[in-house]
């Protein structure tokens, strides 16, 4: 069995070697974490209304980032710092470049081959490392991949940083264009909507999601019409599906036609979000929601901008409002706002399910983790994630002022991530699908082909604001890797001071300990050994309670665990239970909710009765020293004993009662 980092701390409640990356150079590598465990049964693809009520809930929740892009996109390939002018040729040859974009990576790329490579259903970058560690290429090479994942990751911060600000900010410019006397209320009025958007977090995304999907299509029937009054302006614009209105275009216009793909790059910002919330929806309605509404809506849109410009290219500075008649600006103003919350709320809650992920994984230190559902159970509030993003979002909009400047921050962090997912979907092509060289490859330099074209194109601008999610993802980048770093350095210490569980149960056999009534509940990371704590209480106290039960909460590289797989149970004598209990990286594990539903499960072993008031659950809290033996720099012991203190203690995060925890301490020299 595989065991990976739980988040069960102190170390002495949990820290566990992961597969693919060693603790240390003695460590052999664990077979698979899905081994022992079923597939899901395989479910028919939805129809009728239940796939049409799918798909209009993807609306809401998975294309509300890209769905708002023709607020900002093309304003920003004409007028940017690096836009072109828009004579004919170019506003023809942007818009191709802006289908052939949609059509390649959102449609070729997302669509039809990496939302193949799910993990058991759940999509996103950590769902792709997952099938990356169980890969057969050298452990340095997985190894590599791992952080070239974690770094994608962090970049996924950055972008959910800069979707909330940009999004909220592209909308309400449309004030400016309304009322010019205006544009002073524009970032005020931003941030106060920004601020109201964070403090209803904490009500649970289901009041906000009950309207999330109403309103995307309202959204994108807007844009939708918007295009379609422009396009009856100029039909001719249709010339820019071609794709050699695109080739024509670097050809004239050489570098600085290069760097417009910086901006072009804008309308696909919302296609890594296909992939992570592939597994709240499923594949087809995903797929049937772009295809059959969101696509067409946005390129109808951004034909439409384009015909505008060609009649009027003064309205580069403002296209998407200018579309609109007079009497509808207020009214699509209004629209725009909602559609950008949606387009906010989609990306916090991607960074809620993100740090959770990461928690299970163990690359992240607990932080309180709050269900907003007792029906769904991707609905969760993280209160510290989400005042970390509330207040870095203020910071941006007051700091970059228009959406525009953001843009130049926003291109890094989505191309950055598209090269990560390429790099690591390859070798699940390789190693997970068994797929030759020559089919592989080709299809992954096309891929990177693609890819580091936009990173190029934005990487110019990181003077611009392109360094912000650069050194986001860094510092993110740094908190997990050092946390995963030191994590692995403390099993591999706690686990060679152990004691063999064999051995501890024949000395209490041997000695018969003093026993005292109730029920003691001891939390442990290594099934086979003794929890440091157990050894200290007995070496301290002289008794034992006349039952202990060491409980084992393992995480796993796999979303969900089916419930019938969830726990086992021996009875080790003298009064000894264990329970070990499986986990994936999509769930937060419960220890009361566990040992009272052990009476109803279908167990081989003993049928343990839990009563809550008789039981002690005892925990190791570790008081950590930097001047320890293991082979960590000095400053990321210190950085990672400060992140172990403000960490959730773990009788908050596994739901201990707190009257019944009881916490003994060890120093120990990290």
């Amino acid at each position: 069995m595989s065991q990976i980092p739980s988040p069960n701390d102190p170390p002495s409640a949990g820290a566990v070697p992961t597969s693919g990356a060693p603790a240390g150079p003695s460590a052999t590598p664990a077979p698979s974490p899905t081994a022992g465990f079923s597939l899901p049964e395989h479910r028919p693809p939805p129809t009728g209304k239940a796939l049409a009520a799918l798909a209009v809930g993807a609306l809401g929740v998975v294309y509300g980032d890209i769905g708002t892009s023709p607020l900002y996109s093309l304003k920003e390939c004409f007028g940017g710092p690096h836009g072109v002018h828009p004579t004919d040729a170019n506003v023809l040859g942007v818009l191709s470049l802006v289908f052939w974009a949609m059509t390649f990576v959102v449609t070729f790329k997302y669509m039809s081959f990496v939302m193949r490579a799910d993990n058991r259903g759940e999509g996103g970058i950590l769902a792709l490392m997952a099938l990356v560690g169980k890969t057969e290429t050298t452990r340095l090479g997985r190894r590599v991949l791992l952080m070239l994942g974690l770094f994608g990751a962090a970049l996924l911060y950055g972008d959910g940083i800069i979707t909330p600000a940009i999004s909220v900010l592209g909308a309400v410019e449309g004030v400016a264009v309304a009322a010019p006397a205006m544009e002073r209320v524009v970032v005020p009025a931003t941030v106060v909507i920004l601020v109201f958007l964070f403090l209803f977090q904490k009500q649970g995304t289901a009041k906000v999601g009950a309207v999330f999907g109403p309103v995307m299509l309202v959204w994108f029937a807007t844009i939708a019409v918007l295009g379609v009054r422009g396009i009856l302006h100029d039909p001719s614009i249709l010339r820019a599906l071609l794709p050699t209105h695109g080739l024509s275009f670097f050809a004239r216009n050489g570098w600085h036609g290069f760097l417009v793909l910086g901006g072009v790059v804008l309308v696909i910002t919302g296609g890594e979000a296909l992939y992570a919330d592939m597994g709240h929806f499923g594949k087809r309605p995903i797929r049937v929601a772009w295809l059959g509404f969101a696509m067409p809506a946005l390129l109808v849109n951004y034909l439409g901008q384009g015909a505008l410009l060609l009649h009027d290219p003064g309205a580069a500075r403002n296209p998407f409002y200018l579309l609109a008649p007079e009497w509808a600006l207020y009214p699509t103003i209004a629209i725009a706002t909602a559609a950008a919350i949606v387009a906010s709320q989609a990306l916090i809650s991607g960074a809620y399910s993100l740090t959770q992920q990461a928690i299970q994984l163990g690359y992240s230190p607990r932080v309180t983790i709050r269900h907003t559902s007792q029906r769904e159970i991707g609905q969760i509030y993280l209160p510290e994630v989400n005042w970390m993003l509330g207040t870095a979002c203020v910071a941006l909009v007051l700091g970059f002022q228009t959406s525009s400047r953001l843009a130049s921050a926003y291109g890094i962090a989505v191309t950055g991530t598209m090269i990560v997912t390429t790099l690591l979907f390859h070798r699940v092509m390789r190693d997970r699908w068994g797929w030759a060289r020559w089919k592989a490859w080709p299809l992954t330099v096309l891929f990177l082909t693609v890819d580091a074209s936009f990173f190029l194109a934005n990487v110019v601008k990181f003077r611009d604001g392109g360094w912000f999610p650069i050194a986001a993802a860094a510092l993110v980048f740094t908190l997990m890797s050092t946390w995963k770093r030191g994590r692995d350095a403390l099993a591999l210490m706690l686990k060679d001071a152990g004691l063999p569980l064999d051995l501890f149960m024949a000395d209490v056999a041997r000695r018969r300990v003093q026993r005292v009534a109730g029920t003691a509940v001891f939390m442990t990371s290594n099934p086979g050994g003794v929890p440091p704590v157990l050894l200290h209480h007995l070496k301290h106290n002289k008794v034992l309670h006349e039952r202990v039960i060491l409980v084992s909460i393992l995480a796993h590289e796999i979303p969900f665990v089916a419930e019938a797989e969830r726990v086992n149970a021996r009875e080790l004598g003298s009064g000894f239970y264990q329970v070990i209990a499986h986990y994936g990286f999509m769930e937060t594990p419960d220890v009361p909710a566990l040992l009272d539903s052990l009476p109803r499960r279908e167990l081989a072993g003993p049928r343990l009765t839990i009563v809550p008031m008789e039981t002690t659950y005892f925990l190791g809290r570790e008081t950590l020293l930097p001047n320890g033996p293991s082979n960590i720099p000095t400053w990321r012991k210190r950085l990672f004993i400060v992140m172990a203190r403000n960490a959730q203690t773990a009788s908050a995060f596994f739901g201990l009662p707190p009257n019944r925890v009881v916490e003994m301490g060890a120093q120990i020299q990290l």
